[in-house]
């Protein structure tokens, strides 16, 4: 497990990530059957390809859920993810590996809870953010 980041250890520009993930094909497939989403374009390439598309793309819902998971492995046990947004900018394709990545832009203190406010994205191999977005976090404090 990581160590657990409070409040006091973090400023603006502070570093978040980064999450590595590299989709496979199956995991869209198990997605699907989680999520509910069963659009052809993330399991069948020839349906993908004839509807323009490269191949089959990863559910947008799943990338947000990977920027999910970079903000919760972030804020740590006694942390919380209180917002979390992102949009969909680009897409992106099983095989290839994404990185996760954040940066803290402002930290504040209201109503006795220690909240950070991060940018985020998710970029491909590239380096293209093809999922921007946000988040806050509420970290422990040391002096609580």
């Amino acid at each position: 497990m990581a160590k657990q980041i409070y409040f006091e250890d973090v400023e603006p520009g502070f570093e978040i990530g980064p999450l590595e993930k590299e989709p496979t094909t199956q995991q869209l497939v198990k997605y699907a059957g989680a999520s509910g989403d069963f659009y052809q374009i993330h399991y069948d390439k020839d349906f993908a390809i004839a509807n323009k598309l490269p191949g089959v793309i990863l559910h947008g819902a799943l990338k947000n859920a990977f920027l999910a998971q970079l903000m919760t492995d972030f804020a740590g046990e006694h942390g919380w993810l209180s917002k979390l947004s992102v949009q969909y900018r680009g897409m992106d394709v099983p095989g290839v590996k994404l990185i996760c990545r954040g940066r803290v832009v402002r930290k504040r203190v209201e109503n006795g809870r220690h909240l950070v406010d991060c940018e985020i994205w998710l970029e491909n191999a590239k380096g293209e953010k093809t999922t921007p977005g946000s988040a806050t976090v509420i970290l422990p404090s040391r002096g609580a």
